[in-house]
């Protein structure tokens, strides 16, 4: 939290007034000297003269004492990269310390509460026990919840209720996510127009570049979700290898025509990863290596790059304006130790062991702990 600014805006404001410190201390019912000692810091208003001065000014009592309840857009990604970059190496106690203060100094900073939910269902897997990572989840849901009761801002709103939902699910409660997320997820619901509606209404109304920025963002968000949802599909039908590889190849056909894999490595990694583990289910050795191959490819881009960003690219030309109003910009919501980590993590289960003693599945596994290197 800045430090408060009292005795500088009492000086700057009275200035802006045109009064003299007399002339102020008139209206407060106090002396001359009291005037000069507040603005000097040698001393501090009465509390009750407060609400007096802020009227006579203009201002909230926040504003005349410099009390900043709310961080910029700005400031909120600076303290998530901070955060971020310190669980990586920090004892997961002494981070949640950290974060919790962060939060009650900034209780009513709901755009910050809804990014330190994030941060922790993000890192809750570092906690040493069970019962400390089930109470990092709650903590967060109750973030939520704060968020959901009293934020006037829509779009941080559903955006805290989406959190909510995934961190039920994370906590073994999936009805209360069914409950939460179901009304508005009907396909069926005029909601789903309300993109396209927007789009046509910016064309009409003559803002053309509006209209095209919207549209190859909602392409853009469209297609990732056609990834991600290809990823639960493999899971679903993991036992329906034809079904499976019909939808690695017309995915896989997806990712190369609009170079997913270079504009969202992260999500091209999810699917191969995926694929792999199809095939290992059903002992398709060959397969499994390919699929991991193609991981390994996108995994050294992250870890290669100094550092994770989101970016457009030649057809995607309009993205990167919309990136940079993301609440974490182009910033990646996790630190590239972290992502090591969970891919060393994710190697090692068990539906791998049909290829653990294989030479090119433990080469690959050496390059990705030796960040390339055999």
């Amino acid at each position: 939290m800045s430090e408060l600014k009292l005795s500088r805006n009492i000086t700057r404001l009275r200035h802006e007034k045109k009064l003299t410190q007399g002339e102020l201390a008139e209206f407060l019912g106090v002396t001359k000297a009291s005037v000069s000692k507040w603005e000097n810091a040698q001393n501090t208003p009465d509390i009750l003269l407060l609400p007096q001065m802020a009227a006579f000014f203009g201002v909230t009592v926040d504003e005349l004492m410099g009390y900043e309840a709310q961080l910029s857009g700005e400031q909120i990604r600076r303290c998530y990269a901070g955060l971020m970059k310190d669980f990586a190496s920090r004892p997961f106690g002494e981070m949640r310390e950290r974060v919790r203060d962060l939060a009650h100094r900034y209780y009513a900073c709901y755009p910050l509460l809804l990014q330190l939910g994030v941060l922790y269902w993000n890192h809750f897997m570092l906690a040493d026990t069970e019962e400390e990572r089930s109470g990092t989840l709650e903590e967060a849901a109750g973030w939520c919840d704060r968020i959901l009761q009293n934020c006037k801002d829509v779009g941080v709103c559903s955006d805290a209720l989406v959190l909510r939902s995934g961190l039920y699910l994370q906590m073994g409660r999936p009805e209360e996510t069914i409950r939460a997320l179901e009304p508005s997820a009907d396909p069926s619901r005029l909601a789903g127009q309300n993109r396209t509606l927007l789009i046509q209404a910016y064309q009409m109304a003559g803002e053309l570049e509006k209209a095209r920025s919207f549209s190859q963002t909602n392409q853009y968000l469209s297609l990732l979700g056609l990834i991600g949802d290809s990823v639960q599909y493999l899971s679903l039908y993991e036992d329906d290898l034809e079904r499976c590889e019909e939808t690695i190849q017309r995915v896989t056909g997806t990712l190369d025509l609009f170079k997913l894999d270079q504009l969202h490595p992260n999500m091209a990694a999810q699917f191969y990863y995926q694929a792999a583990a199809v095939y290992a289910v059903h002992g398709k050795r060959k397969r499994v290596i390919e699929s991991l191959s193609l991981f390994e490819k996108r995994i050294h881009v992250l870890l290669g790059a100094e550092e994770i960003i989101l970016r457009g690219d030649s057809y995607f030309d309009l993205l990167d304006a919309w990136i940079d109003q993301l609440p974490l910009g182009s910033m990646a919501p996790r630190d590239k130790a972290f992502i090591r980590q969970n891919v060393q993590e994710a190697l090692a289960r068990p539906v791998f062991d049909c290829v653990r003693e294989d030479g090119a599945f433990q080469s690959l596994v050496r390059r990705l702990e030796n960040g390339g290197e055999s």
